[in-house]
């Protein structure tokens, strides 16, 4: 894969050929320190890891050795993370050795062309830039930068590190064929009966001929890739747009599924009014319109499009916005436990308080985003990707919220699953990974960040029922196991790993 991507680039990009050649190093060894992490916690079919041997690593430690890592199996020694994988034999993982190879490809290839981006291209809009500076992906999963499907030349075209202005396709379609949800804007249509529905340029290159479509060849609409590629913020301003886009990356093929169209409007509706009861300490970015195609009688979630609010309406005159992902050093060089500590001060109560009301939002990196005020200290919060959310019906109901309307998918009293799905995207993502960031390794710096976040959580914790609070502060924590779910012939649907808890070294028990 290595060497067919430098193949391509000395056709597409020969330029950046020296540059790829240079940071493969670095890549083998980012993607396998996120192999080994996961050989390491999570339960592999197969796997004794008395076969294995390598550096000491810690449940929530992101980052590798600037230019190499070895791992050891049976004796042998691996820098490769496809390579170890192969050598190991682990059932059903032919097709994650395939991903491994090309996420070592990718990564090296986004390290090169986020290096070489020509300043003048990067976007004057700070979301954007925050956004366009996660280079190497996912910061735990092995696949973090797996796009099979995707050319070299698609990649430099559309992925967000590169900076590029993708031109959307627009796809006139009737609207008898359509479903449309909420307020489709009027720069989106061709006159009252025909719907103009943004496809990503790769979805109109591969899929749109197979079933017999074609977008306008003249109309694009100019737009900034975001942190999760397929999501872009359009360069004349107004509401982002989430497209589908068939292929796999990381664990997930990224349509958009029929009942994510089907519950955009009231999911937004009961999502903003639950949160207005937070006294503005966490806003959403509201689904404004969504539509779909129907093909052969159904909704088809490979021809969808979802208009959002830009998180930017949320923030006032000198602030800022930024990813969490996106923050790898404390803003303005603050203390990094005292920044912190304020940014759980201000996370921990309006999550909880959702939470015991029945609404589990998945705070990881690229949906949790924390508005900055001039000096760098963080004021409020925005969640975006309202589709990722579960939502208690019984818990809602006790407080008089009906989530009457909503599709089945979203819906759950189960707690595990309210936990898994913000304990396990909160502690074990968004602070797990600033914490490995602000501590630089350091282990002692590492734990005073984990006392600060712990103690903050228990301060906050008071709102939770006595499950919910143990969950939290006591129980090992879960988290998707990134590995299994690549597995072929894994059950459909998240996998999932226990780890250690980071906060309960900090608490007494219960």
């Amino acid at each position: 894969m290595e060497t067919a991507f430098a193949a391509e680039l000395r056709e597409v990009r020969p330029g950046l050929v020296a540059a790829y050649q240079e940071a493969l190093p670095g890549a083998r060894a980012a993607v396998l320190a996120r192999l080994w992490r996961s050989l390491c916690f999570e339960e592999l079919p197969g796997l004794d890891r008395r076969r294995l041997r390598g550096p000491v690593v810690r449940p929530y430690d992101t980052g590798a050795p600037k230019d190499e890592l070895t791992v050891w199996a049976d004796g042998s020694e691996y820098s490769h993370p496809a390579a170890l994988l192969a050598a190991l034999g682990i059932p059903g993982s032919a097709g994650l050795i395939t991903e491994l190879d090309h996420s070592t490809a990718s990564t090296a290839l986004s390290r090169a062309g986020a290096a070489a981006a020509d300043q003048s291209a990067r976007s004057a809009d700070g979301l954007v830039a925050a956004e366009q500076s996660v280079v190497d992906g996912h910061p735990y999963h092995p696949c973090c930068r797996s796009r099979p499907g995707f050319s070299v030349a698609d990649q430099l075209a559309y992925a967000p590190e590169h900076h590029p202005v993708v031109g959307l396709r627009l796809l006139t379609i009737p609207t008898s064929d359509c479903t449309v949800v909420g307020d489709w804007p009027e720069g989106l249509r061709d006159g009252p009966d025909r719907l103009l529905l943004p496809v990503h340029p790769w979805q109109a290159r591969e899929l749109l001929p197979r079933l017999g479509l074609r977008a306008d060849p003249d109309a694009r609409l100019p737009a900034h890739p975001l942190l999760s590629l397929r999501t872009l913020a359009p360069v004349a301003g107004g509401a982002h747009i989430k497209t589908a886009l068939s292929l796999r990356m990381t664990s997930s093929v990224r349509d958009i599924s029929a009942g994510s169209v089907l519950d955009s409007a009231r999911l937004s509706d009961l999502l903003e009014m639950v949160t207005g009861r937070l006294d503005g300490q966490l806003t959403v970015s509201r689904n404004l319109a969504a539509a779909a195609v129907r093909v052969d009688g159904t909704l088809s979630p490979a021809l969808a499009a979802l208009l959002r609010e830009p998180p930017q309406a949320r923030v006032g005159p000198g602030e800022r916005i930024v990813p969490v992902a996106a923050l790898t050093v404390p803003p303005q060089q603050q203390r990094p436990a005292a920044w912190l500590r304020s940014l759980a001060r201000l996370l921990w109560p309006p999550l909880l308080r959702l939470l015991s009301w029945g609404v589990a939002l998945e705070a990881h990196g690229q949906n949790l985003l924390v508005v900055l005020d001039p000096d760098g200290h963080p004021l409020r919060l925005v969640y975006r990707d309202l589709a990722d959310v579960r939502l208690g019906p019984q818990r809602l109901a006790s407080v008089g919220v009906s989530t009457a309307g909503l599709g089945p998918r979203i819906l759950d009293d189960d707690p595990l699953t309210l936990h898994r799905k913000l304990f396990g995207s909160l502690v074990g993502g968004s602070l797990s990974t600033l914490v490995a960031a602000f501590g630089g390794g350091d282990r002692r710096a590492e734990e005073a960040l984990w006392a600060a976040v712990a103690e903050e959580a228990e301060r906050a914790a008071d709102v939770l029922c006595p499950e919910d609070r143990r969950a939290l502060l006591q129980q090992p924590l879960q988290v998707k196991a990134l590995c299994r779910m690549r597995l072929a012939g894994a059950a459909a649907g998240d996998q999932w790993t226990e780890l250690p808890n980071p906060l309960a070294p900090f608490r007494p028990s219960y």
